[in-house]
């Protein structure tokens, strides 16, 4: 039976590997206030004379990225930040294999979309009024694909 429920952007939920590629441990990240996916196509003209005069296209490549607002998270009595924060802020100022981070993401209430894949880091606060919240933009930018996957929600 067909529903007109509208899905809420808030039903992403993402996740960090803290552990390694073989032994993954998914850590989810709190305080998302924005996220938005990206996955432009790379599509090249690909007109010829045969077309008569209808251009045609290829995809020839795809790219990802995802933009997200996180409201940082503290424990002020241990004086430490949420460990997923620390994780995407300290490969944003590393570099090399430390760069990068292992992510999947997916619908919180279990629906089929999924995806996992690797990518850089950048970190920037967002800084304000002495009234405003601590807030840091994350941009993770893919390398390699983006693979879709069973949301392990579901």
């Amino acid at each position: 039976m067909a529903t007109d429920t509208t899905a809420l952007a808030r039903r992403w939920r993402l996740e960090l590997n803290a552990g390694t590629t073989a032994t993954p441990d998914w850590q989810q990240v709190f305080g998302i206030s924005e996220f938005t996916a990206k996955m432009p196509p790379n599509i090249e003209d690909s007109s010829t004379y045969d077309s008569g005069g209808w251009k045609e296209n290829t995809k020839t490549g795809q790219e990802w990225s995802i933009e997200l607002t996180i409201n940082r998270k503290i424990d002020d009595t241990a004086k430490t930040y949420v460990p997923t924060h620390e994780q995407l802020r300290l490969a944003a100022f590393a570099s090399g294999s430390a760069s990068y981070v292992q992510l999947r993401y997916m619908d919180r209430n279990g629906l089929p979309e999924a995806y996992q894949g690797r990518a850089l880091v950048t970190w920037e606060p967002q800084g304000g009024a002495y009234t405003d919240l601590d807030t840091v933009k994350v941009t993770l930018t893919g390398d390699g694909p983006l693979i879709p996957i069973t949301n392990p929600l579901a």
